[in-house]
């Protein structure tokens, strides 16, 4: 199955609790993960145009898939992947409604979006990732046989807007998030 079933409540059966608890966090990821690693960082694995999934394009207010920009990177924690992020924008979104999208590089976009007060936070929608999924598919070659996979990864995504744009974030949590333990107080 190449599509995502996108529920806004979390339809996490079978998820262990722990999982549930890092994809039902409201606040920032980032912040999160920072808190549960002595050493955070954002690998950026790409940053291009490309074509959007079907799922995405509705999400983003596009009639059918089409050229989005996309960003692609894996969250590390004490250099362990723990999370793989994807976000979308439209070409149409200008350079006022995401000034520093195009320049973040390995900076967090997290960081970024939580800080702007003219960001505005869509509900969190949640899905199980089955292996045909293309996230899926992308986090696991993004690990590179770093570590096995389940068939199934679970994610969650969150739409956000700014001015007149939009950008979907999709988190896609890798098994190692639940090993971390809160080390920054």
């Amino acid at each position: 199955m190449r599509q995502a079933v996108w529920q806004p409540q979390a339809l996490l059966s079978g998820a262990p609790p722990v999982l549930r608890d890092w994809l039902t966090t409201a606040g920032s990821l980032t912040a999160r993960l920072k808190a549960h690693s002595h050493a955070f960082r954002v690998q950026c694995l790409h940053q291009r145009t490309a074509r959007c999934l079907a799922d995405e394009a509705a999400a983003i207010g596009l009639q059918r898939p089409g050229r989005v920009w996309e960003r692609e990177v894996l969250l590390r924690c004490d250099n362990t992947a723990a999370v793989f992020a994807h976000t979308v924008v439209p070409l149409s979104a200008t350079a006022s409604d995401w000034p520093l999208f195009g320049a973040l590089g390995e900076r967090s976009l997290g960081t970024t979006l939580f800080g702007d007060p003219l960001v505005r936070r869509s509900v969190l929608e949640f899905a199980r990732l089955r292996e045909g999924h293309p996230l899926a598919q992308r986090a696991r070659a993004a690990l590179g046989g770093e570590s096995a996979q389940p068939n199934i990864l679970y994610a969650r995504r969150c739409l956000y807007r700014r001015r007149r744009g939009t950008l979907l974030v999709t988190e896609v949590f890798l098994p190692s998030v639940m090993e971390l333990k809160q080390v920054n107080i």
